[in-house]
C-alpha cells in the first residue's frame, strides 16, 4: 500500500464490523480514513489518508493465532509513521477468559515498550458506558444484557477489571470517573501512579463523550491504547483539536453511485438483528435459511441462491440464517459451537460469492463474523468510508476488489435500528 504521508494514527481492530464502525467513527471526526483487510500488500495503492484501520478476524480464534497477527498489523503500523496504535476491541468486550483482549494487549504492549495502557470500551453515542470499571449495555450491567447469551463470547461479567485481569499476565488497575472529570493531567497523574506500582493496564471510566476527550488527549501521548471506537473518537478529536490533524469532510470520497442489484445477508442471532429481519419481510423478499441442514453438510447455499437469482431484478432480497439464543444453543449442543458457527459462516460466504458473480453490487451484512466470512471469500483488501447509516456503520466502498467497484455496509448485531436494512439500501445507490 502506497500512502504519500505517514500516518497520523494506526488501528487494528478484531473483527471486521468493528472495524467499519471505527472507520465510520474517525471519518465522522474528521480523520480521511481507510480500513483495510488484513495487513496490507504492498501493492495496495490508496488516496493520502490521516489513520488506516487493518481489520482482522481475530476476535474469536486461537488466543496466539490472534497475537501473531495483530502483531503483524502493529508492525506495519508502525513502518507506516503511526506513533500512537489502538487495538480496537468490541463495545461489549466480547472475549472469553482466555482471550483474546489480554493476550494481544499484553504482546503489544511490550511490542512498543508502553508502561501502562488505557484500556475501555465506553461509547456513550452507542449506550456503552463504564463506571467504576463495571461496563453497562444501555441502563443494566453487561451480564444482565443480550450479550450474556451470545454465541461465541457469552458476558457473565460487567466488572471489566476482573474480566481482564482472568485474561492478562499484568495486574489490572482502574482510573475511575471521578479522575476523568478532573481532566487530563489527573488522569495521567493516576495512570503514572499505577506504572508506578507495576500495574500495565488500566479501565478507565467513561460515562459521556467529554470524558472519552479527556482520555483520547492521555492516550495521544501514548504509543498503544485499547478500547472501542468512543477510544477512537476521543484520539480523532485529540488529533485534531492540538492541530495534528486537520479536519477533512465526513465520506466525501466513497459516496458515487454503482447501481446494480442489492442483497442483504444476516447471520447474527442478535435481539436487534432479529427484529430487523422481521421489519424487513414487509419490504423484500427473505429466505429463512435451515442451520440444522447446513451444520450436516446439506447444501443450503444453492437452494439459497437458486431462490435469490430470479429475484433480483425486481429488487433487493435478504437471506438469513439468524436464529433465537435458544435454537443457537440447542443447534451447538447438537453439533459443537466450533462446528456450527464455522458451517454457517462459510454458508454465507458460499452466498455471498454466488450473488457476487450473479451480478449484485450493493451488499449488506449483518453479524461480525458473516461479515468477516464474507469478506474474506470476495478478497476485498480494502475500503473507502462513507456516509453514516446507522451509529458505528458506515456505507463502505471496496477498493481493489477483484469484481470491481462494489458498496457494502457490514453491521454488528447490535448495532442499528428497526428498519436498518432499507436505510442501508436507501444510502447505496
Amino acid at each position: 500500500m502506497t500512502l504519500a504521508a505517514k500516518l497520523s494514527l494506526g488501528c487494528i481492530a478484531d473483527d471486521y464490523t468493528g472495524a467499519s464502525d471505527l472507520a465510520n467513527t474517525l471519518t465522522r471526526a474528521g480523520l480521511r480514513t481507510v480500513q483495510t483487510i488484513g495487513v496490507p500488500a504492498d501493492d495496495l495503492t490508496l488516496p493520502e489518508v490521516d489513520a488506516v484501520v487493518v481489520s482482522l478476524k481475530s476476535r474469536s480464534i486461537e488466543a496466539g493465532l490472534a497475537v501473531s497477527r495483530s502483531r503483524a498489523a502493529e508492525t506495519w503500523l508502525r513502518g507506516r509513521g503511526a506513533s500512537h496504535v489502538l487495538f480496537k476491541i468490541c463495545s461489549t468486550f466480547d472475549s472469553t477468559d482466555a482471550g483474546n483482549i489480554g493476550p494481544v494487549m499484553d504482546a503489544l504492549r511490550a511490542d512498543c515498550g508502553e508502561a501502562a495502557v488505557l484500556v475501555t470500551p465506553a461509547f456513550p453515542e452507542t449506550g456503552r458506558t463504564v463506571y467504576q470499571g463495571n461496563l453497562f449495555v444501555g441502563v443494566v450491567p453487561l451480564n444482565e444484557s443480550p450479550l450474556k447469551d451470545h454465541p461465541l463470547n457469552p458476558m457473565h461479567d460487567s466488572n471489566l477489571v476482573r474480566v481482564l485481569a482472568r485474561q492478562s499476565r499484568t495486574q489490572i488497575g482502574l482510573v475511575d470517573l471521578a479522575t476523568v472529570t478532573r481532566g487530563a493531567d489527573a488522569v495521567q497523574a493516576r495512570l503514572a501512579e499505577l506504572a508506578g506500582k507495576g500495574i500495565g493496564a488500566a479501565i478507565i471510566d467513561a460515562v459521556f463523550d467529554r470524558d472519552l476527550e479527556t482520555i483520547g488527549l492521555v492516550a495521544a501521548q501514548h504509543r498503544l491504547s485499547v478500547g472501542a471506537s468512543g477510544m477512537g473518537l476521543g484520539l480523532a478529536r485529540a488529533l485534531v483539536s492540538t492541530g495534528k490533524v486537520k479536519s477533512a469532510a465526513a465520506g466525501s470520497d466513497a459516496g458515487a453511485a454503482v447501481g446494480g442489484p442489492a442483497a442483504c445477508l444476516a447471520g447474527s442471532c442478535s435481539q436487534a438483528t432479529l427484529q430487523q429481519i422481521a421489519n424487513a419481510e414487509r419490504m423484500m423478499p427473505v429466505l429463512h435459511l435451515d442451520p440444522d441442514r447446513i451444520t450436516t453438510g446439506e447444501d443450503e447455499a444453492q437452494r439459497a441462491l437458486a431462490w435469490a437469482k430470479p429475484r433480483l431484478a425486481d429488487g433487493p432480497v435478504l437471506i438469513a440464517s439468524s436464529s433465537t439464543p435458544d435454537q443457537v444453543a440447542a443447534l451447538q449442543a447438537r453439533h459443537g459451537r466450533d462446528a456450527a458457527g464455522h458451517a454457517i459462516e462459510q454458508a454465507m460466504a458460499d452466498i455471498a460469492e454466488g450473488l457476487v458473480q450473479a451480478g449484485v453490487k450493493r451488499l449488506v451484512v449483518a453479524g461480525g463474523e458473516t461479515s468477516g466470512a464474507v469478506v474474506d471469500r470476495l478478497k476485498i483488501p480494502g475500503f473507502l468510508v462513507g456516509v453514516e447509516i446507522a451509529a458505528g456503520v458506515p456505507v463502505l466502498r471496496a477498493v481493489g476488489a477483484e469484481k470491481g467497484d462494489m458498496l457494502l455496509a457490514l453491521k454488528s448485531g447490535n448495532f442499528g435500528g428497526a428498519e436498518f436494512f432499507s436505510d442501508a439500501l436507501g444510502l447505496m445507490r
